[in-house]
């Protein structure tokens, strides 16, 4: 349970719109072709969960405050019980951090409710 009583709601899969958005992300850090390999692959991976906190620490990232628009808006979809789509990640074994390839304003959009919270992803 998160705080303030929020329960967090996920969808079973990640949403169609997810996988192209982590191919646009994914193309800025990687080539074309190791990107377009790597969202095929996320949707054929089953899904995983993960602490908030531990992805947090695993990607390097600082967290966004609840006044960016986007956190916010994923806050309000928290709050009034829609359900959430899977983070998508990316394990950079090189860099040895978590690459978050879509779903990042979620991800402070929960921590900011529940550090603790599981979060289900797809990971490759």
């Amino acid at each position: 349970m998160a705080k303030n009583n929020m329960s967090i709601k996920w969808l079973k899969d990640s949403e169609s719109h997810d996988y192209p958005a982590a191919k646009s992300y994914l193309s800025l850090i990687y080539d074309e072709s190791y990107a377009k390999v790597t969202v095929k692959k996320l949707k054929r991976s089953s899904i995983s969960e993960f602490k908030a906190k531990d992805i947090f620490r695993a990607s390097g990232l600082s967290l966004l405050g609840v006044s960016n628009s986007h956190v916010e808006k994923d806050r309000r979809k928290i709050e009034s019980g829609v359900e959430l789509s899977p983070l998508l990640l990316v394990r950079d074994v090189i860099q040895g951090k978590v690459v978050i390839a879509d779903g990042y304003h979620r991800l402070c959009a929960i921590y900011s409710c529940d550090e603790n919270a599981v979060i289900p992803c797809k990971i490759v």
